[in-house]
């Protein structure tokens, strides 16, 4: 009969374990200071140049061509 508290009790067990680390964490620990000594310096957005799209083929030309050889 024992043998089935185990298993049955890890998740508590773990609940536990994550729940006092966090406790610790936030009552133990040092905490960071409210405001960043030195804020990081954004740089400035420069929009990329748009992509040259190559010039497609018209497709009447090829057409017409094909209808001209025959």
């Amino acid at each position: 009969m024992y043998v089935l508290i185990v298993p049955a009790s890890v998740p508590f067990v773990l609940l536990a374990t994550v729940m006092g680390l966090s406790w610790w964490e936030d009552r133990i620990l040092p905490t960071a200071p409210a405001e960043p000594v030195d804020p990081p310096a954004k740089a400035p957005f420069v929009p990329a140049a748009p992509a040259l799209l190559a010039e497609r083929s018209r497709v009447d030309t090829t057409l017409t061509t094909e209808v001209a050889g025959r």
